[in-house]
């Protein structure tokens, strides 16, 4: 049995469904964001401090996926935008089908701004696009510095870099400067945030930035409609 014909198979769809998606954010004017990185690197307590920093008046929405369980959901549910857990069970990325069955449970009138936070894995989500506007890559100070080398594929496809957990750093042998280094070594343009959810170093600036490039996409479309 040949596998490679049956992957492409399945990444062509998966692309047919992300464009259909990326139309309808656009739209819908929802700015979509997929946040992927290794298993603990604080995604979910990013999105804690996240969906904190927002008005409780922002259209916001959350999908994560994990593997089995719906912890994440719980946790990031307290902050009162909606959420959905999606479990994979046992794949190893979210897909846009995925998505696109959850957004089924959702007007999306009333969401401005999606975010999407994947299972941990800097591999497998690499290859599928699920409709965002915006990939981003965690790598937090307890992994090494090389992650970017070894991973480059997610590195050179997101846009921006959250360097997590900085608060830990005179702790741990972790060189931010190499780990800077490295990722530009495979996406000379990256932007690097540097950010930790217990001190609240860097959120400032998280959510900036969230702004800002809202604000970008919104011009972007505008431009293209009129």
């Amino acid at each position: 049995m040949t596998v490679i014909p049956v992957e492409k198979k399945v990444l062509s769809e998966n692309q047919r469904i992300a464009a259909s998606l990326r139309s309808r954010f656009e739209e819908h004017g929802i700015f979509c964001l997929n946040l992927i990185s290794s298993p603990g690197s604080g995604k979910t307590t990013l999105l804690e401090r996240t969906l904190a920093g927002l008005s409780p008046q922002e259209r916001v929405a959350v999908l994560t996926g994990d593997l089995q369980t719906e912890n994440d959901a719980k946790r990031l549910s307290h902050y009162g935008f909606p959420v959905q857990q999606i479990t994979t069970g046992g794949i190893c990325h979210l897909d846009a089908g995925m998505i696109e069955r959850a957004l089924n449970m959702w007007q999306l009138d009333d969401i401005d701004l999606l975010i999407i936070e994947n299972v941990g894995n800097l591999v497998c989500p690499s290859s599928y696009d699920l409709g965002e506007e915006v990939k981003i890559v965690l790598l937090s100070v307890t992994e090494g510095e090389d992650k970017p080398l070894k991973y480059p594929s997610i590195f050179a496809k997101s846009e921006l870099l959250l360097l997590t957990k900085i608060d830990l750093l005179p702790h741990v042998p972790f060189r931010i400067e190499q780990a800077r280094t490295n990722a530009r070594l495979v996406h000379p343009a990256m932007k690097i945030i540097e950010v930790s959810s217990t001190t609240g170093e860097g959120l400032e600036q998280w959510l900036t930035w969230i702004k800002r490039r809202r604000q970008q996409m919104y011009q972007r479309i505008c431009a293209a409609y009129g």
